[in-house]
């Protein structure tokens, strides 16, 4: 499944690090695309990707795609956050289940009409700033 991609005229203000390792996901996440790691010997999904399996403890994992849909489980609103955020204050972060069993933070992407809520049905979106791609949630 194609995540939406809702592109942002600025860079992000906090850039990951991208590693070799890493490299796969932020290139498939600016294209639309979701993925984890998945463990090759015990089967269990880890995010943010992993090299290494923290249940079983091999390196054998292997990158999948994952549905993008969950429910909201928390959320909050930052009105005073670090400066490097400065200029996109006020903004919204939450936690969101996964349907497929993983619990991520993300930035969180208001719609008109919503009102963010605990147990409300999420969808993960693409933010593409400038300089690359950053996970974010909107109500489904």
């Amino acid at each position: 499944m194609t995540l939406e991609i809702i592109k942002v005229d600025s860079a992000r203000a906090y850039p990951p690090r991208t590693t070799a390792f890493t490299e796969p996901y932020w290139l498939a996440l600016g294209e639309g695309h979701l993925q984890t790691t998945r463990c090759c010997s015990c089967a269990k999904l880890t995010y943010p990707p992993k090299p290494i399996c923290p249940h079983c403890w091999t390196d054998q994992v292997e990158w999948i795609e994952i549905d993008p849909q969950g429910v909201l489980y928390t959320w909050t609103r930052i009105h005073a956050g670090p400066a490097m955020f400065a200029a996109e204050l006020p903004y919204e972060v939450g936690i969101v289940d996964l349907n497929l069993g993983l619990r991520i933070a993300v930035r969180l992407v208001p719609r008109e009409g919503h009102d963010f809520k605990p147990g409300m049905a999420m969808c993960m979106v693409v933010l593409l700033y400038g300089d690359g791609p950053l996970l974010a949630a909107v109500p489904a």
